[in-house]
């Protein structure tokens, strides 16, 4: 079986624990796309071919069904193929795999599913362990193994310091100390592209990309786990985001923009307000300037801010137009159209055409924002005017070093201003005005570095 070092070492571990009865339970972090759903079928298949006549059960479970139980079972058909098991093996029920006697059972673990009454007495399996529910795996999988003291390996890459995974992993490294047995193996994305020189290539771009510290590099492939929650920036990243360019006023010849628009309430009893420290939500319009270099992610320079508290919305609508059409002719806007934004946007694009898209909130989509904000920031894409001594500068940069981040499961992120601490309209615009930017027409730059 060609497999690199670091997967012998772990399919060595597993194997000896098996075959000696041990039923020890290990932890395997590789990073992203470093060989680990192979390694786990070249061990199922392994596992098959040992077992064929006399028999014995493996199961391995999934955060879900369709798309990762599936992807599984299809990765161990075609394993079985390679190995010259095409047409001796058999399907069983929608979710088993036979080859003789021995059976491959794939499980999901969502938290939905009926799962109790199946037995392991070879391996449990319990593949991106990170994303699996604690309570879910104690009750019914656990228990799989327990009973004929079967070996079991969590699989995965690191998130916080409250999954599974990382619950198991500081089990294992304890349970080291005392006997001095190996059950947690770790290899980040080093490892792996010492025997792979086009994934080295590839991992240096993404942290590029990325950053070194972006919650998504920092624990899919250096695999060091988040806190649970924190500060979104950092005070040199928010100062980093600070550039020496001048607010502008309209748009400059040749230029491209883009705008992100964060919808607040209304309030019939207010006239327009400039945001300073209010009480209330404030409709912001965030203005960037972006700047395309080839092949690469583009780079905004903010320009401008707009923002209006307690205006009616039918009020709003000619002022936006007039900013996107007119002002600043923006090729792409991205608008707030969750709740009472929808309305908003949708005469927003009515007016200004397909150049305005909607964007709803929910966990996912804005999970994904601010992965892409902290992109940006990380990788000095991001720069805003310099400070003007305005009340619309001072909130921006006030709502950037307050916002707070939280890490959830499913490696999703949420991001906000605690409530008790002020508003975070300027951040979601920003947000959206970023997005915004991967989606705008490419203006390729020429020449030598912009200096902001």
């Amino acid at each position: 079986m060609e497999l690199r070092p670091y997967q012998q070492e772990v399919a060595r571990a597993i194997f000896d624990s098996i075959l000696q009865k041990k039923g020890l339970t290990f932890s395997v972090e590789i990073a992203r796309q470093g060989g680990k759903n192979e390694l786990s079928a070249h061990i199922e298949v392994l596992l098959l071919t040992m077992f064929i006549a006399k028999g014995g059960t493996s199961i391995k479970c999934s955060p879900t069904f369709k798309p990762q139980t599936l992807i599984s079972m299809n990765r161990l058909k075609d394993r079985l193929d390679d190995f010259g098991y095409d047409g001796i093996w058999q399907a069983e029920f929608g979710y088993i795999l036979r080859l003789g006697a021995a059976r491959q059972v794939f499980l999901s673990a969502d938290e939905s599913s009926n799962v109790v009454g199946h037995t392991a007495d070879l391996l449990l399996e319990v593949d991106e362990s990170q994303d699996i529910n604690q309570d879910k795996y104690s009750k019914e999988f656990r228990p799989m193994a327990s009973s004929t003291n079967a070996t079991s390996v969590h699989y995965g890459t690191t998130w916080d310091d409250g999954t599974l995974l990382e619950q198991t992993k500081q089990l294992n490294l304890e349970l080291e100390k005392q006997d001095g047995i190996k059950r947690h193996f770790r290899y980040p994305w080093e490892e792996v592209a010492k025997y792979n020189p086009g994934y080295a290539t590839f991992v240096e771009s993404e942290r590029q990309r990325l950053g070194d510290d972006h919650p998504l590099f920092r624990t899919q492939y250096r695999l060091l786990p988040l806190p649970a929650s924190g500060r979104l920036f950092s005070r040199a990243q928010v100062t980093q985001v600070i550039g020496s360019h001048s607010r502008l006023r309209s748009r400059q010849p040749g230029a491209i923009y883009v705008a992100g628009i964060d919808i607040a309430g209304q309030d019939e009893q207010l006239d327009e307000i400039i945001l300073t420290r209010p009480q209330r939500d404030a409709t912001v319009v965030t203005i960037s300037e972006v700047v395309r270099n080839e092949n690469k992610e583009p780079s905004l320079k903010v320009v401008e801010h707009y923002a209006w508290i307690g205006k009616l919305h039918h009020e709003l609508y000619p002022q936006l137009v007039a900013i996107i059409k007119n002002t600043w002719n923006c090729s792409r806007v991205l608008c707030d159209a969750t709740g009472i934004g929808e309305p908003v946007a949708s005469f927003l694009q009515k007016s200004c055409g397909a150049r305005v898209q909607h964007f709803k909130f929910t966990q996912l989509s804005k999970s994904q924002l601010g992965f892409d904000l902290i992109a940006a920031v990380n990788s000095n894409r991001l720069k805003c005017y310099a400070g003007d001594g305005s009340r619309e500068f001072a909130e921006f940069l006030l709502e950037l070093e307050k916002a707070k981040s939280q890490y959830r499961p499913n490696q999703t992120i949420n991001f906000f201003v605690d409530p008790s601490e002020g508003h975070d309209d300027y951040l979601m615009s920003l947000a959206l005005c970023v997005k915004a930017a991967q989606d705008s027409t490419p203006r390729v730059a020429t020449g030598g570095q912009r200096n902001d």
